[in-house]
This record gives C-alpha cells, sequence and structure tokens, in this order.
C-alpha cells in the first residue's frame, strides 16, 4: 500500500491517478474526502499532516509513502509513519536547497524537511524539482476578466516541470530500493520566461493574450494582499529579484528516470486549456 499525502493537490493528486491506472495499492490522504474525487481503485483516507494524531487510520497497513514538507511537525509525522511499519518515504523537496541560504524562508523549509526524513530512520528518497507549470493557474483570474496577463519576476526564466512528470518519477521511485538515500534533481525541457509561456497560452487558446510584466512593488502588495506570510514573499523576492537561485538548468533525470522526455509547456497547456477558458 502507498500513501500519497497531499493528494487533492497538483503533484498529489497526479500520483494517485497514475499508481491507480498501474493497479498498484494507493490511498489518498485529503482533508476532505467528500470534497475529492478519487480515482476508480484508489481508497481515500482523511487526515491533516499539521496534526500527526490525526494520520494513524491512514497509516495503516503503508509500506511506502508520498509525502510534502514543510508542515509544523515533520519529525512526529515520520515518527508515527516508522511506528505503522512504513518502509520508504518520498519527499517533495525543491531543488531550491541546493546551495541556498538557510537564511531564505523556502529553503529553510525544505531543508528542514529533508532534514527530518533523514533522520527518521526510515528509507528515504528525496525529489528536487524546479518550479511548477501549474503555477500558471494563477492566470485563470486574470483571463477570465479580458486578454492580459500581468505577472511578476517577468525577466527571470524557470524550467518549469508538469507535476505529471514529478509524479511518473515519484511512481517510479515508491518502494524501490535502488532509489534509498537518494535525491533526484527534476526540471523540465525548456527554460522560458513568463511572456514564453503566455505566448504558448494563446496560441493553445487562440485568443490574443498579452503580457505585461509586474512592478516589483506591486507584486510584493499583491503577494502580501492575498495571504503569503511576509517571510515567504521575501524569499521570492531573494531569489527572482536578488538572484539568489537559478532555477533554469534543464536535467536529463525526468527522461532517466521514466524513459521518456519530460512535457512541454505547450503539452501542459493543452491538457489544461479548459482552465482557462
Amino acid at each position: 500500500m502507498i500513501l500519497v499525502t497531499g493528494a487533492s493537490g497538483h503533484v498529489g493528486g497526479e500520483l494517485v491517478s497514475q499508481l491507480a491506472a498501474q493497479e498498484r495499492a494507493v490511498r489518498a490522504l485529503v482533508r476532505d474526502p467528500s470534497a475529492f474525487e478519487a480515482p476508480p481503485g484508489a481508497e481515500v483516507v482523511a487526515g491533516d499532516l499539521n496534526r500527526p494524531g490525526s494520520l494513524t487510520e491512514a497509516l495503516n497497513g503503508v509500506d511506502a509513502m508520498f509525502l510534502l514538507g514543510g508542515f509544523a511537525d515533520m519529525p512526529g509525522v515520520l515518527a508515527g509513519a516508522r511506528a505503522a511499519g512504513v518502509r520508504h518515504v518520498v519527499l517533495l523537496s525543491s531543488r531550491s536547497v541546493v546551495g541556498g541560504d538557510p537564511e531564505n524562508a523556502v529553503v529553510a523549509m525544505h531543508q528542514g524537511s529533508e532534514a527530518a526524513v533523514r533522520e527518521s530512520g526510515l528509507d528515504w528518497t528525496v525529489l528536487r524539482p524546479s518550479g511548477f507549470m501549474s503555477n500558471t493557474f494563477e492566470w485563470q483570474g486574470q483571463l477570465r476578466a479580458g486578454d492580459v496577463v500581468r505577472a511578476p519576476f517577468a525577466g527571470v526564466p524557470i524550467a518549469a516541470i508538469d507535476p505529471h512528470d514529478i509524479a511518473s518519477v515519484a511512481a517510479v521511485v515508491l518502494g524501490r530500493d535502488e532509489h534509498h538515500g537518494q535525491s533526484h534533481r527534476l526540471s523540465g525541457p525548456a527554460a522560458q520566461r513568463p511572456v514564453e509561456r503566455a505566448e504558448i497560452l494563446a496560441k493553445v487558446l487562440d485568443r490574443p493574450l498579452r503580457f505585461e510584466g509586474q512592478p516589483d512593488d506591486e507584486a510584493r502588495a499583491e503577494m502580501l494582499g492575498n495571504g503569503v506570510p511576509e517571510r515567504y514573499v521575501d524569499a521570492f523576492f531573494r531569489f527572482f529579484v536578488d538572484g539568489e537561485f537559478d532555477d533554469t538548468p534543464i536535467l536529463p533525470t525526468v527522461e532517466d528516470l521514466t524513459g521518456r522526455p519530460p512535457r512541454t509547456f505547450e503539452d501542459w497547456a493543452r491538457t489544461h486549456a479548459d482552465a482557462f477558458r
């Protein structure tokens, strides 16, 4: 049995679907099972990673788990997993930890989660992807209102990855002894700026989209107004304005582990086009 935490999220949802399609025993952990539509063959169970005591039922009979990082008591979650008999944990981290400054809140969050996994006594594998193509969903509201996309960090290219590909790698490594103790850095197939993604999305949607870079002060105010904690807003600006993090390197890991190239942004956009219409 494989437990997938964050099953209602972009990576977790893809992973549950892929494991179920492979007819592997999979259990989806969500806060509200009534709001989650599981694929055929998948179990669904309620639980909250911020409350390790709520995971008892979810962990029963689990051999391996896909784990999100950054929760309040990662050691407690992992101790519960070990006590329940879980043998292997695959952690979703970020490649920003590689050479990252621990004073940066995003780096510190992922470094702390990785340390908890390494010290848990469980066999572990860490996935360190680049930024997600699915962050483009942040443009949905603007595209419902018109054809102008405004986004921050306009000059910053990112080798963004489709969450489908992260899930495909996770499906390969879960429960596989040869990946124990390994950290895999992942990326998409091309480093693109927001304007390039907007151009591709315009082609897919057949709409005359126009991209405008958002001034830094406006972007900061908008993030804070949307409830992003200030320490994380500061972290993003350290990454993409101060230049602390280069998310452009293109890596062969997805193809090496899955046997196929990573999906392009156009692939992602065509798959999710209806979300922008």
